[in-house]
């Protein structure tokens, strides 16, 4: 055997299983150690009522972060504007709780357990769900599934306008093309069909978009910048980072340190947060998220033209045609 196709033979054998065991650290790891780390909660009720239970939470350390709200009014509106994920209110009855299972159905049957467990035996928790998930998907489960068919989409796109060989303006038009039609399909199964969002419809549908096109313009800008190994970069941060970091189907206080920060770095993250919150919220909690989104669709765009128009510049000299010979004199 050659010595070129043998080096080949041994890059597969060794690249595949490394490609493995990243995945299933990847994916596996974040599932594994779910558990709230500063997870914002509030807490309602006269002080002298509310000070047992806050020194109950802090004894979880690292756990929860303790939002003090003076009355059950401002623990709602706290819930409503992505604050906390859920609230504590202390009455002479007993303790209430607030949950937004909108904003993560784990989160909210974990504040369940946390506070039945907290609280003196035989007493009844009473329940309310300020942001309750869709009736279309009560579990959220379908959310949850969303965001990965999107990173798919995004690297899909990124890949072919590379292989096609589209460069600058071109690449970009069809990316954006792409990205447009990729978040109204989504948003037609997701919200008209699945009854899965509950949003203004063409802001779920921008909301796709943006994150179909900020993963597509990445790894076509690196593709363009440093050629094919830019793919495998590309696909890396996207799928096998992001994705799994995005914390979409729990939520990113409930990922281990540093995984949890960082998928809302990323793409995958950012555009989770951004739907949740146009879908349910109303908007909020929406800001950080969809700039982050711009900031590698800016990025992912700039490096395309930039790469294309390196590209073109090498190309010139070898297609310029030769310049013709002077004529002899005399």
């Amino acid at each position: 055997m050659p010595a070129t196709a043998t080096r080949k033979t041994l890059a597969v054998m060794v690249l595949i299983p490394v490609v493995v065991a990243l995945a299933l650290w990847a994916f596996a790891w974040p599932a594994a150690r779910i558990a709230p780390r500063d997870l914002p909660i509030g807490v309602a009720g006269p002080a002298t009522a509310t000070a047992p239970l806050e020194q109950r939470l802090a004894a979880h350390d690292g756990a929860f972060e303790v939002h003090r709200y003076d009355s059950e009014a401002a623990a709602r509106t706290a819930i409503e504007d992505r604050a906390v994920y859920g609230a504590v209110i202390v009455t002479p009855q007993g303790p209430e709780l607030l949950t937004a299972s909108a904003a993560s159905p784990v989160v909210a049957g974990l504040l369940r357990e946390a506070v039945a467990a907290q609280a003196p035996p035989g007493t009844q928790v009473k329940v309310t769900d300020v942001v309750a998930t869709p009736a279309g998907d009560p579990r959220g489960s379908a959310f949850g599934a969303s965001l990965f068919p999107l990173v798919l989409a995004g690297a899909a796109s990124g890949i072919v306008v590379t292989v096609l060989g589209l460069r600058r303006g071109r690449a970009t038009l069809a990316l954006l093309g792409a990205a447009a039609l990729a978040g109204v399909v989504g948003a037609s199964l997701a919200d008209s069909w699945l009854g899965a969002l509950s949003g203004y419809w063409w802001t779920e549908a921008g909301v796709l978009g943006l994150t179909v096109f900020a993963i597509g313009a990445t790894i076509a800008g690196l593709a363009a910048l440093i050629g094919k190994p830019g793919l495998g970069l590309g696909a890396l941060l996207m799928v096998l980072l992001g994705n799994p970091f995005s914390g979409v189907a729990s939520a990113p206080e409930l990922l281990p340190v540093p995984a949890g920060a960082l998928g809302q770095w990323l793409p995958p993250g950012a555009g989770g947060t951004a739907l949740r919150s146009v879908a349910f919220f109303d908007g909020a909690g929406a800001g950080a998220a969809l700039l982050v989104l711009a900031i590698w669709a800016a990025a992912g765009t700039t490096a395309l033209l930039v790469g294309g128009r390196r590209d073109r510049a090498a190309a010139l000299p070898a297609s310029a045609p030769a310049a013709p010979e002077a004529a002899p004199v005399g």
